[in-house]
């Protein structure tokens, strides 16, 4: 993408791509009936399921990935 491009000229893909390398997700699921944290990929692919909230943000931190939240 050009530098001096405008934020509203990026397509959806490229918008999807941002943070893809960087960035991962942690959103509250249930599994079997039972609060877990599942952590997602930027581009959505799922990487992990844990117990604790604060695992997963760690777990991502130790793997160099910035953690967010989803609600």
């Amino acid at each position: 993408m050009e530098p001096n491009r405008q934020i509203r000229d990026i397509s959806a893909h490229e918008l999807a791509m941002l943070g893809v390398q960087a960035l991962a997700y942690v959103k509250p699921v249930m599994v079997e009936g039972v609060a877990r944290f599942a952590i997602h990929a930027a581009d959505g692919t799922p990487m992990a399921v844990l117990d604790d909230r604060r695992a997963a943000f760690a777990v991502i931190r130790q793997n160099d990935l910035e953690p967010v939240s989803v609600h």
